[in-house]
């Protein structure tokens, strides 16, 4: 109950940051997102030890994410929060990822309704384990990467956008086996993800 605590005084922290940073002459959007994320994790030596060596790149590989999103924005940069939400498993491992992000995007037109975005993001990551006959195990971490992408004026309030974010982040979880001593844990080192996105401007 105190890590989830922790996390929405989070969310409310990096949410209110961000509009707190835009100018008076900013709009506000919200938006949902969904795309591909694949990670890189780490291992511990008592986890390949007593499960094997299993590959734990593949948890979550390419796997179906989605978000929402909310923020300020003007004809040249914007400010916003997101959280997103993935799943994954593999060789008997499940992993569930949740991200908790603040980020920020300036913009560089190159048509009259297109623009190109790129910005940096910190917050904080979420990593849960949800094994099948293991103990649920959740830790925390933080987050900080890079995006980019382009961002396509569809409507007068309504704009979608192709988009590539990498995280590092330091978020790690144990797996015990239900009646049996802990096996090991996972340590999330990066991720990678591709997504699209519908923003709609209030």
């Amino acid at each position: 109950m105190l890590k989830f605590n922790q996390f929405m005084l989070a969310l409310a922290f990096i949410g209110g940051s961000a509009v707190a940073q835009a100018s008076e002459e900013s709009i506000t959007f919200g938006g949902v997102t969904y795309g591909s994320t694949s990670d890189k994790i780490s291992k511990s030596n008592n986890l390949n030890r007593n499960l094997n060596t299993p590959n734990a790149d593949g948890i979550i590989g390419k796997d179906g994410t989605w978000g929402v999103r909310l923020g300020q924005q003007n004809q040249d940069n914007r400010y916003y929060a997101s959280y997103d939400n993935v799943s994954g498993s593999h060789n008997g491992l499940k992993l569930r990822q949740e991200n908790l992000l603040g980020s920020y995007d300036a913009f560089m037109p190159v048509g009259p309704s297109t623009q190109l975005f790129g910005g940096g993001t910190l917050g904080f990551t979420k990593l849960t384990q949800e094994s099948r006959g293991s103990s649920r195990d959740t830790g925390m971490g933080y987050a900080a990467g890079l995006q980019a992408g382009v961002l396509q004026q569809v409507a007068q309030n309504v704009s979608v956008e192709l988009g590539y974010r990498y995280l590092r982040s330091n978020a790690s979880t144990e797996v015990s086996p239900h009646g049996q001593p802990k096996a090991g844990s996972l340590k999330l080192n990066s991720s990678a993800q591709t997504y699209l996105a519908a923003n709609y401007n209030f």
